[in-house]
């Protein structure tokens, strides 16, 4: 059956394919693809395992901001093994791993047994981490390193008091709970599925907190200070909501916009706490930076069992699924796409 199946992906792939069957109604069907439809690039991969992202469920979903053009192979995120390098960087053979850039967006993504990209997108796989590891991190693994050291370069210090940090139950929240707890910081973890407690609590949040805890805060100019630090994975009201509650010199990193892409604001929390806004981006970040995080993952920021407790693994055939769930917002953890499932 093994051989049956590398003979197949010698001619074709598996690969999800997402097709507009209707105006604004799209379908997600497994495929074989033949080896011609991927790109002209110069590093072909097979891929192992992949993981889902709120991006991917956008892309799978149709929203032309994430993918203008249909069919199109979500999948922000890859690992697996170098089949060729015409560009004469990565030897055939070597492990690697792909997140960001254009993969999945308007490149054909992880989601499929091959890739063609660029040279300048592939990252060594560390030493200290298998493929399925990187990719129960993949981009949110990523995001939340960054989070954490953005905090840290500020100054960030586990006796200046508690961390928050938003949206907890999804990647990013979850991945930064665990880093932050390995490093020994008391985490408040905010989310709207209070049911997932216990989930958090394992990842070592110190406190679980139902998100309308910051709901009060809104018609504020600014609140009492409560937290030192924090990671905010959702954007919106929430992001500034967060903003007026932090402690003088602290600051909040945030990388996301689940709750939207604007807030209203004022000068108040930055002129008189000299609080910090701190941008994180890990899509377009140059691939030496990357490298250098994915070296803190695999080494002294290892969270090792806690990545058990973070993932589901799935097969390419139930990414249509798990996609849908996330697009709901009823995600937990990390869903890791296993090709030999």
């Amino acid at each position: 059956m093994a051989a049956e199946q590398q003979n197949n992906t010698d001619q074709c792939y598996r690969a999800m394919l997402v097709e507009e069957v209707a105006a604004g109604k799209y379908d997600q069907n497994i495929v074989q693809r033949p080896m011609s439809d991927l790109p002209d690039n110069p590093v072909r991969i097979a891929v192992s395992h992949s993981s889902l992202n709120y991006k991917d469920a956008l892309s799978a979903f149709g929203n032309r901001a994430i993918t203008r053009e249909y069919p199109h192979t979500p999948g922000i995120d890859a690992a697996g093994t170098v089949i060729r390098d015409d560009s004469g960087t990565l030897q055939p053979g070597t492990r690697v791993l792909v997140t960001g850039y254009d993969l999945g967006m308007n490149t054909p993504g992880g989601f499929a047994e091959r890739i063609s990209v660029p040279a300048q997108w592939v990252a060594p796989l560390p030493d200290g981490l298998s493929l399925r590891e990187s990719m129960i991190l993949g981009t949110a693994g990523l995001t939340a390193a960054l989070c954490v050291e953005k905090l840290l370069e500020a100054g960030a210090k586990p006796e200046d008091g508690e961390v928050l940090v938003t949206g907890a139950t999804g990647g990013v929240g979850s991945i930064a709970v665990a880093l932050l707890a390995k490093l020994g910081f008391r985490v408040a973890a905010v989310t709207g599925k209070l049911e997932s407690a216990e989930f958090l609590t394992a990842l070592g949040a110190w406190k679980v907190l139902d998100r309308e805890t910051l709901a009060p805060f809104a018609n504020k100019a600014i609140a009492k200070p409560l937290w030192a630090w924090a990671v905010d994975t959702v954007g919106g009201e929430t992001l500034f909501n967060v903003i007026k509650c932090l402690k003088y010199s602290g600051g909040v990193a945030a990388c996301g916009m689940a709750s939207g892409a604007q807030f209203q604001a004022n000068v108040f929390p930055f002129i008189l706490r000299g609080i910090s806004l701190l941008g994180v981006d890990s899509v377009e970040l140059p691939l030496p930076k990357k490298v250098d995080v994915w070296q803190k993952l695999a080494g002294p920021w290892y969270i090792g069992e806690q990545l058990e407790r973070i993932a589901e693994d799935i097969s390419l055939e139930q990414a249509p699924e798990f996609l849908a769930r996330l697009h709901r917002g009823h995600g937990i953890g990390r869903y890791v796409v296993d090709m030999t499932r």
